[in-house]
């Protein structure tokens, strides 16, 4: 009974929540940039290069023969995925930097006011200099 109880309450710590909703928005997000680039960013790119396709660039090791299956090294699905990978990690450090300023901005704002002492010996000190 008490590992059930230990276990509930690290399942319903904040930081396992925020882990999980990561984890799917994550999920989401990747598809959305993978769609990105196979659908809006790689025919540009393959246009640029001469019409090509990379998900179709492949050396073949050994042809097929009698039945028998063709030996292919797709190079050009891994050139796919290195820039799916680069887009992705591009736009989540854009995002990063950019929730990390609000942040800054937040608390550059939020600076905690000093306490009336402190308020009254400035105030005391400013009109001593005068």
């Amino acid at each position: 009974m008490k590992i059930i109880k230990e276990f509930r309450e690290f399942a319903i710590k904040g930081n396992v929540m925020d882990l999980a909703v990561a984890v799917i928005i994550g999920g989401a997000f990747g598809k959305i940039i993978t769609s990105f680039v196979n659908d809006v960013l790689m025919p540009f790119i393959g246009m640029l290069l001469g019409g090509v396709n990379f998900t179709n660039l492949k050396i073949v090791l050994k042809k097929a023969a009698d039945g028998t299956a063709t030996a292919t090294l797709n190079y050009g699905a891994f050139i796919q995925a290195v820039i799916d990978f680069l887009l992705i990690a591009g736009v989540i450090f854009m995002m990063v930097k950019l929730i990390s300023s609000l942040k800054k901005h937040d608390e550059a704002a939020k600076a905690p006011e000093p306490p009336v002492q402190e308020k009254l010996l400035t105030e005391i000190r400013d009109l001593l200099k005068k």
